[in-house]
């Protein structure tokens, strides 16, 4: 039964007890959804909650077990993604599908490119290219420019645009704004409320309430593979919402901060005159023990270069670099490695910069801690089952085993492998790019906390976020880039959300954005 109160709007597409098992696992039980035509429908639940299942089903990657699915009231049946996409649906998905070594436009057109005289139409390719970004609110990204060229958001935004390029009747968007920047985050909600006027069908997962908020109209909640609720948007508070999504009262989001010390903390790391081109100029500043210190400003302003510049990534940077007061001299990942400095990146994008999707848990586990498991040319299994066991334990990892692929897991337990992956080195700094990004609230307060936990125990962490709430609940000390400058930094009662965005935007006194 539809519960979601939409009765205005007719349903394109339904589905009723529909069911899939992975062996012995139920990744959906009797799961039911109407979505209509012109609406927006969001799909919520922690990572592992069947929302992925649900979708591939809709999409034809997998044939359900039981159940019905029903399109236009007639009841269909996909074999491949292919029957889904000739019959309307397009998915825009968080891990990208997108081949790099391509042009934006092949990429676009990818799947049925235009033709003449048995040849790929160039111009005609450029053609529907152009006008599928410019749908996309991206017109100001070429065509012709290689994939592989672009950032992380721009190549999301061309991911839509392949998408909208099908002509699709239901469009499908998993965290599909995770990896956007503000600006462009806007752009795709003008899209997306442009679409839904234009009589789409919309399902959108994301985590990020205030999202929700602005976009559906309607929600629906999954647990443990069940729709628990379906509701009108704006009918449930955010801590309904995540009752529900979790199973069990909300308990304080943050961790508490410890009382601040008189004396300040003796610094690990420290920064000064850090220079990398145009984009970092003259970074200053330091992280003592048991600190998190946060980097904040709009997305862009160097705060992913300032992290990859620390981690010895980039090349031709300029300034010193000091742990525990030492100058430090960090020309590679593996040097910043070294017991002597013990520093760990929990990278951007898990799927391709810290994961190897193929390899099982284990090995993805025990990776980067090969060297001190080895002896005599040999890895001491013994050594790398306990380390492995007990990290498991304390990142609480759900996997149904160690040996299968890492690519099987929620996505937030994929961002526990890479977290515990580089714990097992016990780092003395942590350095962090946005890590919970795409993952569930429960996921999200499970890291907050293990973030104090490290603190507490004397790691020096360096935590960039795009989210001002975790910057805000999670950090002693925040860092504001613009530009690739510090321009101001934010602590105790001057922590606000008012003052992070005044400064974000570089405004010389926060008193000036309320009077602007």
């Amino acid at each position: 039964m539809d519960t979601s109160g939409n009765t205005a709007a007719m349903p394109l597409l339904r589905m009723e007890g529909v069911s899939k098992r992975y062996g012995g696992v139920r990744a959906l039980e009797n799961a039911h959804l109407t979505v209509g035509t012109g609406r927006i429908h969001a799909i919520l639940g922690e990572n592992g909650a069947g929302k992925s299942t649900l979708i591939k089903v809709i999409a034809g990657v997998v044939e359900p077990d039981e159940g019905r699915m029903l399109l236009g009231g007639r009841t269909i049946s996909f074999r491949s993604p292919a029957d889904a996409a000739a019959a309307g649906i397009a998915c825009v998905f968080q891990e990208l599908s997108l081949i790099p070594d391509l042009s934006v436009a092949d990429n676009i057109v990818i799947s049925n490119p235009p033709r003449r005289f048995g040849m790929i139409d160039r111009v005609a390719q450029r053609r529907i290219a152009e006008e599928a970004l410019s749908r996309a609110g991206a017109a100001d990204i070429h065509p012709r420019a290689l994939v592989r060229d672009l950032p992380l958001s721009r190549r999301q935004m061309v991911e839509i645009a392949k998408a909208l390029a099908r002509q699709p009747r239901i469009l499908i968007l998993d965290e599909a704004t995770s990896a956007l920047t503000a600006s462009d985050v806007e752009k795709v909600f003008a899209v997306l409320k442009r679409l839904k006027a234009e009589g789409l069908a919309i399902l959108y997962i994301s985590h990020r309430m205030h999202e929700i908020a602005e976009l559906a109209d309607e929600c629906t909640v999954f647990r443990n593979g069940r729709n628990v609720e379906s509701y009108v948007a704006g009918t449930r508070t955010d801590g309904e919402v995540v009752e529900m999504m979790i199973g069990r009262e909300v308990s304080t989001v943050f961790p508490a901060k410890p009382e601040p010390s008189p004396d300040p903390p003796v610094p690990i790391l420290e920064c000064r005159d850090l220079g990398w081109g145009e984009r970092l100029r003259d970074i200053s500043f330091s992280v003592g023990a048991g600190e998190v210190v946060g980097l904040g400003g709009l997305d862009g302003q160097g705060q992913r270069d300032l992290l990859l510049a620390l981690f010895g990534v980039l090349r031709g940077t300029s300034g010193t670099l000091l742990v525990d007061g030492t100058p430090v001299a960090i020309a590679s990942p593996s040097a910043a490695r070294v017991a002597g400095i013990g520093m760990a990146l929990i990278p951007e994008d898990r799927k391709t910069e810290g994961l190897m999707l193929p390899m099982t848990v284990r090995e993805n586990l025990s990776f980067a801690t090969l060297d001190r498991l080895t002896k005599r040319g040999m890895i001491d299994r013994d050594a790398e089952q306990a380390a492995i066991e007990e990290m498991v334990r304390l990142l609480g990892i759900k996997t149904a085993g160690l040996d299968i692929p890492v690519g099987a897991l929620s996505g937030g337990n994929q961002q526990k492998v890479v977290i515990a992956k580089w714990l097992m080195r016990k780092p003395r700094i942590v350095l962090l790019n946005d890590p919970t990004r795409g993952i569930d609230v429960g996921t999200k307060q499970e890291i907050y906390q293990l973030l104090r936990r490290l603190a507490d125990a004397g790691a020096a962490i360096l935590f960039y976020s795009t989210d001002y709430d975790e910057l805000i609940g999670c950090c002693d000390r925040v860092l504001v880039l613009y530009d690739g400058r510090i321009v101001r930094e934010l602590q105790g009662e001057g922590l606000t959300e008012h003052a992070l965005i005044a400064s974000a935007l570089n405004v010389e006194q926060a008193d000036q954005l309320e009077g602007a």
